[in-house]
């Protein structure tokens, strides 16, 4: 049942977009044609990914009026009732990025997975007015062959991934004489790992499987940078216009 869910609503139609976009893309470049598809899928989810960054952005902008309540000495109680009155004031729901976030994990795990699972054409998914390409060209723009592991297309992913990670919004220190809670220590480990360590991982995985899956994680994480300063901008203008 889940499979079927699966295959109708996310896979399949991400497969004979492929398709579709390598039949049309000049030379059958599969490689263009995984970068264009991605790209199509972000501008889908933007919204929803711009939202989460905001969200994001906003709990950073907060964390040292949050230290300020939590060392503040008064009641859990009362913390807690200036806490919602602090997001009030601020129009701010500490829970939406990580909606947004659990929103968008299908589509995108659907999308790694078209590129992870190799590019079949064959088989019984596509769509009857879907044809398969005459020509399908695995050597990205003539130089790379994208079907096989590629050391070059891996490296430039994990530093595509690091970048990523460094634009996003960074944990606020914490305030003078407040030890910081639980989260937020956990928060900051998570972001330092994000961008020291997982760079590594993203690598390793791309050489792992293919090239394909490289250039996904390349174009996404790119695509990402460019949307983490948009909205950076974006905030720091409405700051300025307040």
């Amino acid at each position: 049942m889940l499979a079927n869910i699966w295959n109708t609503i996310l896979y399949q139609p991400l497969i004979n977009a492929l398709v579709f976009l390598v039949s049309i893309v000049p030379g059958g470049d599969v490689g263009i044609a995984v970068i264009i598809l991605t790209i199509l899928v972000k501008l889908i989810l933007f919204p929803l990914s711009q939202k989460s960054i905001e969200s994001q952005a906003e709990m950073s902008i907060l964390t040292p009026e949050l230290n300020k309540i939590k060392g503040s000495g008064t009641s859990k109680e009362e913390q807690a009732k200036q806490t919602f009155e602090l997001y009030k004031k601020h129009k701010v729901n500490p829970f939406s990025g990580c909606l947004l976030v659990l929103i968008q994990i299908p589509i995108i795990f659907a999308l790694y997975y078209v590129f992870y699972k190799g590019i079949n054409f064959q088989g019984g998914l596509l769509y009857s007015f879907v044809h398969v390409p005459e020509h399908a060209n695995m050597i990205f723009l003539g130089i790379l062959d994208i079907s096989q592991k590629s050391l070059v297309l891996a490296i430039l992913a994990g530093v595509s991934q690091y970048l990523q990670a460094h634009f996003m919004p960074a944990p606020a220190p914490k305030s003078a004489g407040n030890a910081g809670s639980f989260g937020e220590s956990f928060a900051k480990s998570m972001h330092m790992q994000m961008k020291y360590i997982f760079p590594f991982v993203v690598a390793f995985i791309a050489y792992s499987i293919s090239g394909a899956v490289a250039l996904y994680w390349i174009t996404s994480n790119l695509f990402m940078v460019a949307q983490q300063i948009y909205v950076k901008k974006e905030k720091n203008f409405k700051v300025v216009i307040k």
